[in-house]
């Protein structure tokens, strides 16, 4: 698959355990909705990011951008850092360039245990949640809810983790996870990951509430994780303890 995509002669390496492999400068994934996945690459192509590097995705030799159930990207030097007040600061910047983006039809159709928990938690579906995996403090939060006045657009909904630094350069963006919530909500996301999991100082929430309707996106936000938790076949109970520390966070904005 690494010559597909102009990687000859390469030995592909695991990358942390998967699912993603790289074959020297080239990034290969496996591909669950090939309509999604040529969506993705297709739009960000083009896509013009002032001051951050982007995963661009690759054509294979022939011109297609997914082969055999796999699609590419470039490789980006960099890795995570916990740096969480910038990475909700590329979030913002990110979603100020997708903005004008028309909703993916496949958004819709989704039924992955992530898609499931975002309409869950906006109260657009129901789903059993697991009681004793997150969903007994999902229904005391999901009472919570107030309407939120912000327009939906195209979002990465999954940017802990995926934001890569390398020294003083822009820093990268991989694994776009298309969305349709409002921009507020990605960076709300953000800041309960960090909370949950990556040792965020609590001043986080604080440092970021001038962004309009945040109490109720971060509930939102709460809620989406409360949800993947509850129903995602491997969520551990040291998820559900980084997801209760953050409910105490986020509850006194409530």
């Amino acid at each position: 698959m690494c010559a597909a995509f102009g990687a000859r002669g390469v030995q592909p390496e695991l990358v942390d355990g998967g699912p993603a492999w790289v074959c020297g400068e080239v990034v290969l994934k496996p591909v669950t909705n090939p309509a999604e996945a040529a969506w993705i690459a297709q739009t960000l192509d083009t896509l013009k990011l002032p001051d951050l590097r982007l995963a661009r995705p690759l054509r294979s030799t022939d011109g297609r951008w997914v082969v055999a159930g796999w699609s590419a990207t470039r490789l980006l030097e960099g890795r995570p850092e916990p740096r969480h007040d910038e990475v909700v600061a590329v979030s913002l910047r990110l979603h100020a360039a997708t903005a004008g983006l028309p909703r993916p039809r496949f958004v819709d159709a989704r039924r992955d245990v992530f898609s499931l928990a975002d309409r869950v938690a906006w109260g657009e579906e129901d789903q059993p949640l697991a009681m004793d995996r997150g969903g007994r403090l999902f229904e005391m939060l999901a009472a919570l809810r107030r309407p939120i006045g912000l327009d939906p657009q195209v979002v990465h909904g999954d940017l802990f983790g995926n934001v890569l630094f390398h020294g003083d350069g822009p820093p990268a963006v991989i694994d776009f996870t298309p969305y349709w919530r409002p921009a507020e909500w990605a960076a709300a996301v953000v800041v309960v990951d960090s909370l949950a999991w990556g040792g965020a100082d609590p001043g986080l929430v604080e440092r970021w509430a001038s962004l309009s309707y945040w109490p109720q996106v971060l509930l939102r936000a709460l809620l989406f994780r409360l949800a993947v938790n509850a129903m995602h076949p491997r969520a551990t109970p040291e998820s559900l303890e980084g997801l209760q520390r953050t409910y105490h966070v986020v509850h006194p904005l409530l």
